[in-house]
């Protein structure tokens, strides 16, 4: 097979995304978050971006729009990118993609699900209900259930079901630290004998502790139509126990998973970082933080950061393949 270059590839598989719905439903959807608003928006500031292009390789697959959760007249997707058989590794990756819990798209991470699926690992992009349609915590309840389907299915997708990471960007990255910590309790996980652990956690500029100085100062800053009050149903003044519940750095313990930050050196998108990768270091358990030079909050739906961030995680989890699944 020849390698294409798909130019238009991002905007036909939001299509495909927004108009594959298995069962009749109507629900609202703000598209106003979309890569390319974020380029239009960047680019002028930020000249060294470019529009990340899909090359496939031999042996590559996708399954795209497969349903993972029935919500009675609504389904659940995911997509799947495949490995090729020569290069395939076991390891699965769960992308919750960003958007303010609000918006965003899970096509939004195709070009990452791409690239890391040509080293070798199996990446799932699931949709999930946003605070538009649902309030917390049932964007929480789908991407656990998303993580489980993943493991249920682990021998048809050939994977390991004990080498599954979860990892997201912005407002998805929250929920991917949050789901990822939470595992062991049935706080997002109301499954008898199920089990939603996972080996690695991977934060791309996701907030984990809401009720910091710092992240109060940007996620309160409207009270309760800010983005996260909107999710998270009130401001922090008004349910505080809430959003302590919704802090990843809540629910840190000692068989906690390996833990990957990276930040766009926007400091306030990853708030809390400091705590989690103390009490994480205190455990014993492993914790990077990787902060960038200061670019763009959205770094990895473009180059040249798409490929830095590609690496980093590679690096990370082959590193994490050599640690142990938690107990």
């Amino acid at each position: 097979m020849n390698l294409k270059r798909v130019s238009l590839f991002l905007l036909l598989c939001s299509m495909l995304s927004t108009t594959a719905l298995a069962k009749e439903t109507t629900f609202q959807v703000d598209d106003g978050y979309t890569p390319g608003e974020r380029f239009a928006r960047y680019k002028p500031k930020h000249p060294e971006l470019k529009w990340p292009v899909l090359q496939y390789r031999e042996g590559q697959a996708a399954e795209f729009e497969r349903p993972y959760k029935s919500l009675g007249n609504r389904d659940l997707h995911i997509d799947t990118f495949f490995p090729s058989a020569e290069n395939h590794n076991g390891q699965a990756i769960v992308l919750i993609h960003g958007g303010g819990w609000r918006a965003g798209n899970k096509s939004h991470f195709y070009p990452l699900a791409n690239k890391l699926a040509q080293l070798g690992y199996t990446v799932f992009t699931p949709e999930y209900r946003l605070s538009i349609e649902a309030q917390y915590p049932a964007g929480m309840l789908d991407i656990v259930d998303a993580v489980l389907w993943v493991k249920v299915n682990s021998e048809t997708l050939m994977i390991n079901p004990d080498r599954v990471a979860i990892g997201g960007g912005s407002s998805g990255g929250q929920m991917a630290a949050l789901a990822g910590f939470t595992a062991h309790l049935p706080l997002f996980n109301p499954h008898q004998d199920a089990d939603p652990r996972v080996n690695a956690v991977i934060d791309l500029d996701g907030v984990l502790d809401f009720t910091t100085p710092l992240a109060l100062q940007f996620e309160d800053k409207r009270k309760a139509t800010s983005a996260a009050a909107l999710w998270l149903g009130g401001d922090y003044q008004s349910m505080p126990a809430r959003w302590k519940e919704a802090s990843a750095a809540t629910h840190v313990h000692n068989n906690a998973p390996p833990t990957l930050v990276i930040s766009s050196g926007q400091v306030r998108f990853t708030a809390g970082h400091e705590a989690v990768g103390k009490a994480l270091n205190q455990y014993g358990i492993d914790y990077e933080f990787v902060m960038l030079p200061p670019t763009i909050h959205t770094f990895w739906l473009f180059e040249p950061y798409l490929s830095q961030t590609t690496q980093t995680i590679h690096t990370f989890l082959q590193r994490v393949a050599t640690q142990g699944v938690p107990q």
